[in-house]
This record gives C-alpha cells, structure tokens and sequence, in this order.
C-alpha cells in the first residue's frame, strides 16, 4: 500500500486515483493500462460505470473519497487513513460493511490507534508499505471487482458456524485453507461474483495459495520449539550435502517433514520407496496420471456454464481430476487389472504410492 497522494510529479497509481485529480479520474485510469499508447481497447463508458458502482457500493472507496473530500476543502497535509484490523462484532462476518467499522481519517499522530494489523495510509510517503494477509480488507483492497461491496475476508479469530458438522480444530477457529475453499465452492441457485471472474479469478486463486503458504511458514517460523526443532543440529544436513565450513553449521529456521515439499518431505518419502523396494523388489509400473480438459466429464459440465472456458474454472478441473485420480486408485487396488497387490497402506498384503514430481509408483 502506498501513500494517499503522488510524490512531486508522478501520476497517481492505485489507490490513489480515488483521491487525486478525481476530476480526471477516467483519463487517469486509462493512462495507466494505456501509457505506451498501444492498448486501444479500452472503453471509457465502461471505466465510468465501475466508478459510479463502487461510489454507491464499496465501503472502503467510501472511505477514500472522505478522505478526497478532506483534502479538496481544507488542504489537510498531515492526513491519515486507518484500516482497522479487527472487526468489533463477530456475527456480521457476512453483512454488508459499514463506513465506520472500516475505519477512519486522523489529523496529526496517529498514537496509540496504530495496530500490527491496521493499514495506516500516510499523506505523502516514498516506498510501499506491506500490508499483512491477516487484514480482513486484504483481499478486498486487491480485487475491488470480485469483492465489490468490500466485504471483509479472512482473520484469525473467525469461528466455525454453529451447524458445522465437519472436522474442526483444536483451536475452534476457520483455518485459512478452509477459509478459501469455502469461497470458491458453488452455492446454487446462483455463482458468486468470484467464480465469474475469469482470469481475475486465476489470479486470485494464484494469490490464495501463495498467502497459505506463506501463512503455513509462519507457523514454523513461530512454533519451532514446538515442533522439536532442537534435535536438528544442522550437522547431518551438512554432511549429507557435502559442506565442510564449520561456519555454514548450526540450526536455522526448520522445515519439519510435514511440510509438503521440504527437503526433509522428499528425503522422507525417498527412503520410504525405498525401503518397500528392498522388501518387494522393484516396481512394476510407473504411472503419470495427467489431466485432459476434453474429458466427457469436463465438457458436460461447461456445458451446463455458457461463456466459460476451462481455464476460467481451475476449481472444476482439480475436483474432476482428483474424483478420476480416486476411481483409478480404486480400480487398481480391486486386483481387477494387474491382480492381487503385494504392497499397500490398507491391508496387509497391499500397495504402496508415493507422490514424487507428480509420477505414482505401483508394487505388485
């Protein structure tokens, strides 16, 4: 996030276009997708419409055009805009927002109202500030048009409902991963704007599991005592890549083993195969299970969402790709194919799988 206002002469970007020269806001939005003159595309009626829409509808463009106002008025240069962190009320998690739960303007020190969660705007800043993935207007100041009420998203303290019947956690709140696949399912009789926004909606899938990530590490990060980190030294590491700088040793941050695509992961799941392979012998097969959009099964579906392409859908595509991935499982451990298998999680006379750089191993 960056400062209200444009430094010396530098046209406005972002969210400043809702604060400066608003008389020229149209020109100076079409400037910014169209600076080297070669996106002619670009329909002016259309830009108009959305800004008339958010001024009606989105709480936090409201909240920048007070501040607007503010400054064609009184020339206030020491103005400042907080974001709030926390919401006051936890049952309006899915009401429409309001103006004042979002936050507000202040003149001079912002003092003991700043928060390692709230958003706090400056007048005139260099440089951009980071805004942290638990602010419930993260994704809200991102995509204004798939959250075009600005309605809030994820926080830490959010509950499960009441009515949920589903595996919970020891924390009794909403993980982040829950969280957004529950935004992205489909809920009849009609879609979310969300699900309608075509490669909006792939970058915003993209930036999910980027924050999840990201969230999953500051776990680690934060938790290593928890996670028994002290009995790795580093030393094992280190000879096991070759390293003989003494100054290289010592313990870090750990990547525990449960962490999906960690070093220790793929070790884990290496030895594993290998132990089954000294037990059974080597594999039989080795199977790439990939994905084909033209599948029965995907095209019947698109079928049923005129305007969509399949690539506008990922979140159909994986869920048809894991129910396939499933019934084949299931049709191989049935022996129908290959007959009896003689290594496997299940049974005592089973198969194994491991997932290493997306291929299967099969032991028979």
């Amino acid at each position: 996030m960056g400062s209200l206002l444009p430094i010396g002469n530098e046209s406005p970007k972002f969210a400043q276009l809702y604060v400066y020269d608003t008389y020229n806001e149209v020109q100076n939005r079409l400037k910014a997708f169209n600076f080297d003159g070669k996106n002619g595309r670009l329909d002016e009626r259309i830009v108009q419409e959305l800004i008339k829409m958010f001024d009606e509808l989105n709480e936090l463009v409201k909240l920048f055009r007070t501040a607007r106002d503010k400054f064609e008025t009184n020339g206030l240069m020491n103005l400042r805009m907080t974001l709030l962190g926390r919401q006051p009320n936890d049952g309006k998690q899915y009401d429409e927002p309001t103006s004042d739960e979002i936050g507000g303007l202040i003149v001079g020190d912002i003092g003991l109202s700043d928060s390692n969660r709230d958003i706090i705007i400056e007048c005139k800043s260099e440089g951009l500030k980071r805004v942290t993935k638990l602010n419930p207007k993260f994704m809200a100041l991102q995509y204004p048009i798939l959250f075009s009420y600005g309605e809030d998203g994820y926080r830490p303290d959010l509950k499960w409902n009441q009515n949920y019947k589903g595996p919970k956690t020891k924390r009794q709140r909403v993980p982040m991963r829950a969280y957004i696949a529950y935004q992205i399912q489909e809920r009849e009789p009609r879609l979310t704007m969300l699900l309608k926004g075509g490669r909006l909606f792939q970058q915003y899938l993209v930036n999910s599991y980027a924050t999840v990530e990201e969230d999953r590490l500051d776990y680690i990060r934060q938790n290593q005592k928890n996670l028994r980190s002290e009995i790795y030294k580093g030393i094992y590491d280190a000879i096991s890549r070759g390293d003989n700088d003494a100054n290289n040793l010592g313990q870090k941050i750990v990547l525990s083993a449960s962490y999906t695509r960690s070093p220790r992961y793929m070790i884990n799941n290496y030895q594993d195969a290998m132990a089954i392979c000294r037990e059974y012998g080597h594999l039989d097969l080795f199977i790439t299970f990939t994905c084909n959009v033209k599948w029965p099964e995907i095209i019947r579906e698109f079928e049923k969402k005129s305007g969509y392409k399949p690539e506008d859908r990922p979140d159909i595509i994986s869920r048809i790709f894991k129910m396939k991935f499933d019934d084949m499982l299931d049709f191989i451990k049935s022996g129908q194919p290959f007959g009896e298998v003689d290594a496997s999680k299940f049974h005592k006379r089973f198969f194994f799988i491991i997932r290493l750089f997306s291929n299967f191993w099969f032991f028979f």
